[in-house]
């Protein structure tokens, strides 16, 4: 191991430990790292540091740097915040929006009750593990099917933007040609991986596990998860290039 990962994996646990389940961060995390109250900004720090890492990580592995002329690491992270923005919307609509699709119109009783409860072990003391398990797969299946396409795609028209503007903060703010970049993205690498492969062998059952924890414990493993989504895209846009 080089020296500069050497550094870049301390970086990564200083990032990673005020998430963790820790004593010495329980005030920060109670105050506002894990407070609903705040989760506009929290959520955008999150993947902004998180999912941003991700793609320097996917860039290490293809390049063998952290950096490269062009990438634009500050102009990602801007729109790795803003996604999980959106990433936080989604959770909370799919999240209570499913559990009353479930019962109301598909008949599972109970789906919305075994949501309510603090986690899956605590849904199984309460005869309703396969409920709780069902209703969490379900849950990610439909947001990952519905939602991580779209914000996907997103993520590819930025990613492409930034590169073309030569991974400027001032090129970033320029208007960005979606008519342009829309047809010239890779469809088959952004459909055989990043939609056919990744979606239904990592990002369902992934999100599964994380719907069938207790609440304030998903928002740590979906920051986590940030790391491997931004992993996921970058090495598929590298995908894209050969």
């Amino acid at each position: 191991m080089k020296q500069k990962d050497l550094f870049f994996s301390l970086l990564v646990v200083i990032i990673l430990l005020p998430f963790l389940p820790l004593p010495i961060f329980a005030g920060f995390q109670k105050s506002f790292l894990y407070n609903e109250e705040y989760w506009f900004l929290t959520s955008f720090i999150k993947f902004a540091l998180l999912a941003t890492l991700g793609e320097v990580i996917g860039l290490r592995i293809k390049t063998g740097n952290y950096n490269a002329p062009g990438f634009g690491i500050m102009p990602r992270a801007v729109v790795w915040g803003f996604l999980g923005i959106s990433i936080k919307m989604a959770f909370v609509v799919f999240g209570a929006g499913v559990p009353i699709f479930l019962e109301k119109s598909c008949g599972l009783q109970h789906a919305i009750d075994s949501m309510k409860l603090k986690d899956f072990f605590d849904a199984s003391d309460n005869g309703l593990g396969g409920i709780r398990l069902l209703t969490a797969f379900s849950i990610s299946a439909l947001m990952n099917i519905i939602f991580a396409p779209v914000m996907m795609t997103f993520h590819k028209i930025t990613d492409t933007h930034i590169t073309s503007n030569g991974g400027t903060i001032r090129g970033f703010f320029k208007p960005i040609p979606f008519g342009k970049i829309f047809p010239s993205i890779n469809w088959l690498v952004q459909w055989d991986f990043v939609f056919k492969r990744t979606i239904p062998f990592f990002w369902i059952p992934a999100h599964t596990v994380t719907f069938l924890m207790p609440n304030e414990y998903r928002v740590a493993f979906a920051a986590i998860l940030g790391i491997a989504l931004g992993i996921i895209l970058s090495i598929a846009s590298m995908k894209g290039k050969k």
